[in-house]
């Protein structure tokens, strides 16, 4: 009886070690870990789990196109390092050639499920100024992303999903030409924003009953020495929402502040809003007249319990 009850105890013991490993997986490059490579790690993560699972991914350069799909919610990516944990990969549009979407077929990393966080890495489209060529592409609802490289050019990170909310915070994001584009809520707080080209940063397509869009709270607005004529957006729909609180601008603002995408389109339907930016590029006496300065009624409301969840 005693020797039944020990090898039962031996069993469950075991049962329970095998459920708790499955909510902690290691990738790392030299096979110390569970898995080489970070979608292998992803395509062994149970679906619609009960609790997060983390994925920590040591230090490393991870050359692969990744993909967390819908079915896998509540992924944590979580990098040994922010500088030295890298995912990267080198599509874009006329090497996709999929017709006029090819686009969003460019990604690096793709958050396609709800509830996932990604943080202390770097995320990279290393394809260079050959068009559009995203680094990340969020398409999920209460992702949240923190102290996370985006590195790229044009497009580099799709925030998309009209019913989608997604906060950054303590990123850093760096492209050339509507490098922080989509229809996403998203609130980006003590983020640095660095401009490679002079273009334009945010090409929000916020839909129309969408209250907020983007929101940059306490951000950094940063660029090259080669850059020296940026505006803060442009309208990729025509009710596109961007709004800046607080946040440093420098002198590679445009004095204009916003543009239109277009000389055929009209700009009364969006709406672009600062409030007490700070900076060299913070001045609003040449701002077009058809942005907004929120007054203290109105900066009240971007709340980031009101703005997200």
């Amino acid at each position: 009886m005693k020797h039944f009850v020990f090898i039962l105890y031996l069993l469950l013991t075991a049962l329970l070690s095998q459920a708790a490993d499955q909510f902690q997986i290691t990738v790392a490059p030299d096979s110390s870990g569970d898995f080489t490579s970070v979608q292998a790690a992803i395509n062994s993560a149970k679906s619609f789990p009960p609790q997060q699972i983390e994925i920590f991914i040591k230090n490393g350069t991870y050359y692969e196109k990744v993909k967390i799909p819908a079915w896998n919610p509540n992924i944590t990516l979580r990098g040994e390092s922010k500088e030295k944990t890298i995912i990267t990969y080198d599509d874009y549009f006329d090497k996709i050639n999929l017709g006029r979407n090819s686009t969003f077929y460019t990604y690096t990393l793709m958050v396609d499920a709800n509830d996932c966080v990604i943080e202390n890495l770097t995320i990279k489209n290393t394809s260079g100024p050959v068009g559009q060529a995203i680094a990340l592409h969020v398409e999920a609802d209460r992702c949240i992303f923190k102290n996370v490289n985006i590195i790229g050019h044009q497009d580099a990170l799709y925030a998309a999903g009209e019913n989608c909310r997604q906060y950054f915070t303590n990123c850093y994001i760096e492209g050339t030409t509507d490098f922080i584009f989509g229809a996403a809520t998203a609130l980006f707080e003590n983020c640095t924003i660095m401009s490679k080209s002079n273009s334009y940063i945010t090409a929000a397509s916020t839909t129309q009953n969408i209250e907020f869009g983007f929101v940059f709270y306490q951000c950094s607005f940063e660029a090259d020495s080669n850059t020296t004529n940026v505006y803060l957006g442009r309208p990729w729909r025509k009710h596109a929402k961007t709004v800046i609180i607080e946040c440093y601008l420098g002198s590679h603002i445009n004095p204009e502040g916003w543009k239109i995408w277009s000389n055929s389109e009209k700009p009364e339907t969006t709406y672009y809003a600062e409030y007490k930016n700070h900076g060299p590029g913070s001045k609003t006496d040449q701002r077009v007249k058809w942005s907004n300065q929120l007054s203290k009624v109105e900066y009240k409301k971007y709340k980031k319990s009101s703005i997200l969840w």
